[in-house]
């Protein structure tokens, strides 16, 4: 009933360390091991981990089973306490072999009295047989060598389990050897530490039945020290809960706090008596307890509670351990956020968690984990230092065009060149311009149209402002931005000021190789010629006619790809067919087929399978790899094509 995972996972371990190969069945993942969770063997022996939980146990006939322990759950499969009895009876009748059950379970001892027996010693460090009444116990002893990780963790109860695995690989034929379990990695989800410093121990763990949760928190009470012990619990099942919910509040009482989640269904229909609200009601020290509807709730008073010394646990079978996850990424991006915001002017911007997606031209994709905007230049080299001082990765975004935002959102510090002073357009003498990376080209355009400068026009239209197309080198009617490009001022990511001549410069198709590394801070421009304002007007009309006539309305990243030599992509995709294809609302746009439009509600997940399956289409179709022209935001397309 308990252990089965662990238990089976050391077996496999010390299985593979004596080089006894067998097949094997795990029902978890292996920790800090890339190791899968079933595999094949080149013998006679599978390892099978059986769960009891609906019945389907009574399809196995082993020739070995271990029996860790025996305890009732799961009451909407098994009524009461004896039906799961007999299926562990049946179990053990079908047993070519031998059976082997835990000296310490009262229950498969007196079920079960003619099985071999295993218990830990208490040194917990290796393994002997010993003959007992007619009947052979095995028992670590003195000559077999646990990973550190266990003794400390659980050490009585993984003591046992190690007993256990040991006994059956010594009854499959294995060579016993002092150091099988030495490096046994630990199964994910058991007594895994997320954190330990800064004053906070934060753990996860597996237990959800109230056998479980006791064991778990009277272990974790000794690792305490001087502060409190913490946990959240998200209940696994209403029947569960309905069941055990009077058992689970005396199991949690042993935290100095409890915070209980709503009860997580694995597919049930709520059932009286099921609910989180209803183990509230059941628990005899109130006081300890609170219930949270929802992560928002929980996040918050876990931060107002905390306290120098807590170790905080989060129990349940269920999906807490993303709400771990989560909670601890949250109070490390609020560190951050206090660190870097300390370093800015009273005009600058921080902010957590902001959406990205209504900042970009496709209008999809998840929040920043970190957002700012720098009113000047030392705010920006603040904002540079600051992340790189606390390893936080920078992205830099312009008005949002050419790229796209996951849906899950950006790692990192985002940071916008949007305050007013970025945005300059100032003449300078010889007919040049000099304009700030903040400045739309839809504005640069305008005000250089008002000044009789000629040489911007194909700019017009471009959903972009100067910085990304420099970054990107855009382009568009047969004009490249580094045509009218003097010079550029840039930052590193060390936040140095810098200034480079466009001779200095690596720049080619839709890329500026020293933009990579840094962020344009403005430009220094020399227009083509001076003419009359309804000049350059006119022409900016003629440019704008033609865009609009080429290309879609919808919301849109621009093209998604590169055109290969000799052609263009929007051509390859409209003749494979693909002009209409949708995936959700992302659809390839019927007027322009390198285009991919939101019609409406459609996610940065729609986006990226609607590019795969084009991808793939063009590919069989002409055997050309269509390239990205967007920019995957905060990830690379190698991680998801």
């Amino acid at each position: 009933s308990h252990g089965k995972t662990t238990t089976t996972a050391m077996l496999v371990t010390a299985l593979r360390q004596a080089g006894f190969p067998a097949g094997y069945v795990l029902g978890g993942l292996f920790a800090d091991d890339p190791s899968p969770p079933a595999a094949a063997g080149t013998n006679d022996w599978v390892v099978a981990e059986i769960d009891e939980s609906d019945g389907t146990i009574d399809a196995f006939a082993p020739e070995i089973t271990v029996i860790v322990n025996l305890d009732w759950d799961h009451p909407d499969h098994y009524r009461d306490p004896a039906a799961l009895e007999q299926a562990f009876v049946a179990l053990a009748g079908r047993t070519g072999g031998s059976v082997v059950v835990n000296a310490d379970c009262a229950r498969s001892r007196q079920l079960l009295p003619a099985a071999v027996t295993f218990g830990p010693a208490g040194d917990f460090s290796g393994l002997l047989v010993h003959e007992a009444e007619g009947r052979m116990r095995l028992q670590l002893g003195g000559r077999f060598r646990l990973a550190a990780a266990e003794v400390r963790a659980r050490a009585r109860f993984n003591a046992a389990n190690a007993t256990a695995a040991l006994a059956a690989a010594q009854l499959m034929g294995a060579d016993l050897r002092p150091d099988l379990l030495a490096n046994y990695a630990g199964v994910r989800r058991r007594q895994s530490v997320l954190q330990d410093r800064d004053g906070l121990t934060v753990i996860e763990d597996y237990a959800h039945h109230p056998a479980e949760i006791q064991a778990l928190l009277a272990g974790l009470r000794g690792r305490v020290g001087g502060g409190r012990l913490v946990a959240v619990f998200q209940p696994h099942r209403f029947t569960r809960t309905a069941q055990f919910k009077a058992a689970f509040a005396a199991a949690l009482a042993h935290a100095d706090r409890v915070h209980l989640l709503e009860v997580y269904p694995a597919g049930e229909v709520p059932v009286p008596g099921g609910t989180a609200a209803d183990l509230l009601a059941a628990a005899t020290e109130a006081g300890r307890f609170r219930h949270h509807r929802d992560d928002a709730a929980l996040f918050q008073a876990l931060d107002a509670e905390r306290q120098p010394g807590d170790l905080v646990v989060f129990v349940g079978a269920g999906d807490i351990d993303r709400k771990a996850r989560a909670w601890l990424a949250a109070l490390t991006w609020n560190a951050h956020a206090a660190a870097l915001g300390a370093g800015l002017g009273a005009g600058a911007k921080l902010r957590r968690e902001e959406l990205l997606g209504p900042r970009t031209t496709m209008k999809v994709g998840g929040a920043a984990r970190l957002y700012a905007e720098p009113a000047n230049v030392a705010d920006l080299q603040a904002l540079l230092r600051g992340a790189k001082a606390r390893g936080v990765p920078v992205y830099f975004l312009g008005r949002g065009s050419n790229l796209l935002v996951p849906d899950e959102g950006v790692d990192g510090l985002v940071i916008h060149l949007g305050h007013e002073s970025w945005a300059k357009f100032e003449p300078r003498p010889g007919g040049r311009v000099w304009v700030g990376a903040g400045l739309r080209l839809k504005n640069l355009c305008g005000l250089a149209a008002k000044a009789g400068l000629t040489g911007f026009e194909f700019l017009e239209g471009i959903p972009g402002n100067v910085g990304g197309a420099l970054r990107m080198n855009a382009g568009a009617m047969g004009g490249w931005m580094f045509d009218v490009v003097e010079e550029v001022q840039l930052m590193t990511l060390d936040g140095e000021v810098q200034t480079l001549p466009k001779s200095a410069m690596h720049v080619d198709y839709r890329h500026c190789g020293e933009l990579h590394a840094a962020v344009a801070l403005g430009a220094l421009l020399k227009p083509a010629a001076a003419a009359a304002a309804e000049d350059v007007a006119r022409q900016i009309d003629v440019y704008r006619r033609k865009r609009q006539e080429s290309q879609p309305r919808e919301p849109s990243a621009g093209c998604i790809f590169k055109n290969p030599p000799g052609t263009s992509a929007g051509k390859l995709i409209d003749q494979c067919g693909l002009k209409g294809e949708r995936v959700g609302d992302a659809e390839v746009s019927p007027v322009h087929a390198n285009f991919i439009v939101n019609r409406g509600e459609a996610s940065a997940g729609d986006v990226l399978e609607l590019i795969r399956r084009v991808r793939a289409r063009v590919h069989a179709a002409t055997g050309i790899h269509l390239e990205p022209e967007v920019l995957l935001y905060g990830k690379s397309w190698d991680d998801v094509l």
